[in-house]
């Protein structure tokens, strides 16, 4: 019915148009929205005062005017001007129940559009380096992403779903040093391990792995490792130059056997990332190594340096990042002929935008804040339009346990992984709680909540609802009950309890609530909706009886019921949450 008014309002504009009335140059965006007051009718447009000071007239007159020259429509009892000049409709009975026969004509598909048709679009998520495994910081960018990759392709978008590897650079020789170091444990050495090193208990299985593949085959002297390297941080040393010193060790002394223990890190845990994934109900299209960019790295470096774009400074290349509205300029090869993280970040948009994409959006942690505006600058000196790449920060997520603050630090190894907190309480519960609140906003996940099973918990509140048709369906059975659905849909019109107009304009809302969601990327405006209509249906069914004697009037309020399964069924299948019939 909105689309519909939008439509009418469009025509009635354009007949104005050829009246001369409005000017032909006069293009406003028309808007009709629903009105949160009953008595100002079921949708409203401000479009006569959009339109005012260019006709000259005040908004009422527009609004006449307009109201005048709308097309007939039978589905509209009303049409009102209210206030300044808001046009008002009121739509009849019978257009208000027809959602039910289009809910559950359509099932599956009701919601979904073809607003993004014929767009590609890149979803990236998560992202996270494989040196250990996803904490549960990361699964609200898994969930998110997931969820609003899903919403997008709903409503008609062409979605790449991608996860980027970052199987190159310091942090993965980091992992490799940090397995070595405990294999060498392993094997009777006695050393302190590196404070900046990678310390959880995964690196100690990976090294016992290392072990049984390779014997004694890699073993070295703790004492000839690191006489040689910087002191560490502890010992009033550089924690960084002391990494680096280990790798450098480790490097030189294994030779070609380097890569078998850099590989068998990377692997494992990349393996354990996908599995992790996977069982969360995370599942990509494209896992894109960085280690595959090598060549592109040297492409694009020398691509901006022919433009201009590049200076040398100490020894060092640098990008005029400022040039494009970075705060400072940025190194993309060292002093050594290393490039940098940012170089390769360079490579991979180029090679994102030249795979033909129309938009990709980038998934990212808030600790990123910083890092977008030198990607829209590189975005732009490729000869990119900066205006294809689009970057969500999330913001963190806090785990509490019996009001307790759980950690999540990769690097110290205490942290709470995805698994952990999939088998304490559930993936339904945790997919829904992270997408609960805007991106934008802190979530503080509230362990305990997630698990009880009581209204303040709200994926049980939304998964109750549908249960609880489920159940009225199976008693209706019991009971003896036939259930006719062309007999209810011809008896909507009995549906005259204020919780049914309720419900029937909550369903109508979906498509509406969907696309602007999907558009906006906020997920949690679904997770709202799914609440206000399980609040819908528990109301509903405390408040009326459903197996009634009356049997047109049962039918019609069964049919209402499978709309309203139907619709949280396809509401929770996108944040990937399970629809129970028993609770």
């Amino acid at each position: 019915m909105k689309s519909l008014i939008e439509q009418h309002l469009a025509a009635a504009l354009a007949g104005l148009k050829s009246a001369g009335t409005i000017p032909d140059d006069v293009s406003p965006k028309i808007t009709v929205t629903r009105t949160k007051d009953p008595s100002h009718g079921d949708f409203a447009s401000n479009l006569a005062m959009m339109l005012a000071k260019p006709a000259g007239k005040s908004p009422r007159d527009v609004a006449q005017m307009l109201v005048d020259a709308l097309p007939d429509n039978n589905d509209i009892r009303e049409v009102a001007i209210a206030g300044p000049g808001f046009i008002n409709f009121f739509q009849n009975d019978a257009a208000a129940s027809s959602v039910v026969a289009t809910v559950l004509q359509q099932g599956e598909q009701f919601g979904r559009s073809n607003k993004g048709q014929g767009q590609r679009w890149q979803v990236e998520y998560v992202s996270a380096n494989p040196t250990g495994p996803l904490h549960v910081g990361h699964g609200r960018g898994a969930a998110l992403g997931a969820t609003m990759a899903n919403m997008l392709s709903a409503v008609g978008f062409d979605i790449q779903r991608e996860y980027y590897v970052n199987d190159a650079g310091r942090q993965m020789d980091i992992l490799a040093a940090s397995v070595w170091l405990r294999y060498l444990e392993l094997g009777g050495e006695s050393l302190d391990f590196p404070s900046n090193g990678y310390k959880g208990d995964y690196v100690k299985l990976i090294a016992q792995q290392l072990k049984e593949q390779q014997g004694d085959k890699l073993k070295h002297s703790a004492k000839l490792i690191f006489d040689s390297v910087p002191a560490d941080e502890p010992a009033g040393g550089d924690k960084e130059a002391h990494i680096d010193g280990v790798i450098a060790q480790a490097r030189q002394l294994l030779g070609d056997n380097y890569s078998a223990v850099f590989n068998l890190g990377l692997n494992a845990i990349l393996e354990d990332i996908k599995q992790d994934l996977g069982e969360f109900g995370v599942e990509y299209d494209e896992w894109f190594s960085e280690r595959s960019l090598s060549d592109h790295v040297k492409t694009v470096v020398q691509k901006l340096d022919e433009a201009g774009h590049l200076y040398i400074k100490d020894g060092a290349t640098w990008f005029r990042s400022t040039d494009f509205g970075d705060e400072k300029d940025r190194v993309v090869m060292r002093d050594n002929g290393q490039t940098t993280y940012f170089a390769s970040d360079i490579a991979y948009i180029d090679n994102k935008l030249e795979r033909g994409f129309d938009k990709v959006l980038y998934v990212f942690g808030a600790d990123h804040h910083g890092y977008t505006a030198r990607m829209y600058a590189a975005c732009e000196a490729l000869g990119h339009d900066r205006a294809k790449i689009d970057f969500l920060l999330i913001q963190f997520a806090i785990l509490y346990k019996g009001g307790e603050r759980m950690q999540m630090s990769t690097r110290s190894g205490e942290f709470v992984t995805i698994r952990d907190l999939r088998e304490e309480i559930g993936k339904d519960a945790a997919r829904y709680f992270y997408v609960m609140r805007k991106y934008q906003q802190h979530l503080d996940f509230d362990l305990d909540l997630a698990k009880s099973k009581s209204n303040e918990n709200p994926v049980y509140y939304v998964q109750m609802a549908h249960a609880r048709i489920c159940s009225v369906m199976r008693r209706c059975e019991q009971l003896g009950m036939t259930y006719n659905q062309a007999q209810g849909l011809q008896s909507l019109n009995l549906l005259s309890e204020p919780e049914e107009a309720e419900l029937l304009t909550l369903l109508a809302t979906y498509p509406e609530l969907l696309e602007r969601a999907a558009l906006a990327h906020e997920p949690h405006q679904l997770t709202t909706y799914l609440r206000d209509l399980a609040n819908g249906l528990h109301s509903y069914y405390n408040a009326h009886k459903t197996l009634v004697d009356d049997d047109a009037l049962r039918q019609a309020r069964l049919c209402l019921m499978q709309a309203v399964q139907q619709v949280l069924y396809n509401g929770l299948t996108l944040i990937d949450v399970s629809a129970p019939e028993v609770m």
